[in-house]
């Protein structure tokens, strides 16, 4: 199997779309992953005109828009996991918001981290989290059937907060929003602190994973870390994995050309 690259597009920071593209696609991306707050701090405002002009420039360049991700990211008023239904349904209509956006600039999915919007206070029982988060989904459902958009919900690490730890956490919810648009997304760095190894969840996974994060706990790109990506990459092909896999990284130090080819040439040779 030929596995698909994408890159996440806050890795170029301010760079000029036009050369940001040019490197990924040098680089051997072909998907081009999306956080909203790098198109416009107000979606309202982001147009027709304006979506259109944007994915012809990435489809043009050569790639093809995975999607969205950081989806709550760089916003207030929102949270997923609040008792608040106000607050609930403002966060149900805005993900509606982004899956349009996501139809529109040619995506087929979105990746739920966004850990600030999530976590849960103290006050809180994890049980009531879990179905404030399956109700504020549910209501979203409909929105993702009509503008063919799958939400791929993203354990996240306990350095990141206290809600979705675990994959198996991700799945609970699953099937509690049970819903074909509503799946599991796995990332490197969120699993390295599960105690199950990375490719034992990958394979445990493999009937609901729809999208996968390459990096490091380090907050680099793939083989930049202690993360050994061999067997990550022969678990993905055990399962015949068909969907992206996608560079996402948080210390973007060693500069954005950079990361972009170094990540590739390391995915490319843990699998040789």
């Amino acid at each position: 199997m030929t596995m698909k690259y994408g890159i996440c597009n806050e890795t170029f920071g301010d760079m000029p779309l036009a050369d940001a593209l040019k490197i990924a696609k040098d680089a051997g991306y072909t998907g081009w992953e999306i956080a909203p707050f790098m198109l416009t701090d107000d979606l309202d405002q982001f147009g027709t005109d304006a979506r259109n002009a944007y994915r012809s420039q990435v489809t043009d360049a050569g790639l093809h828009v995975i999607g969205l991700h950081w989806l709550l990211a760089k916003t207030e008023g929102f949270h997923l996991t609040t008792l608040d239904i106000g607050v609930r349904t403002a966060t149900a209509n805005y993900l509606k918001k982004l899956a349009k956006l996501c139809a529109d600039l040619g995506g087929e999915l979105m990746v739920l981290g966004s850990p600030q919007q999530r976590n849960f206070p103290s006050s809180q029982t994890p049980d009531q989290a879990m179905e404030a988060a399956a109700n504020c989904l549910r209501s979203v459902v409909p929105a993702l059937e009509e503008y063919s958009v799958q939400i791929a919900l993203e354990p996240l690490g306990r350095g990141e907060g206290n809600f979705l730890n675990t994959a198996a956490e991700g799945r609970e919810l699953m099937k509690m929003i049970d819903s074909e648009q509503v799946k599991l997304h796995l990332d490197v760095k969120a699993m390295s602190d599960e105690p199950t190894p990375i490719e034992t969840i990958i394979r445990d996974n493999a009937d609901a994973m729809i999208h996968f994060h390459a990096n490091d706990p380090n907050l680099r790109g793939p083989g930049m870390g202690d993360v050994d990506f061999v067997p990550i990459f022969a678990a993905l092909k055990d399962i015949d994995y068909r969907g992206w896999v996608s560079v996402e990284v948080f210390d973007y130090s060693m500069g954005a050309e950079a990361i972009a080819k170094q990540s590739m040439t390391n995915m490319i040779q843990a699998q040789s």
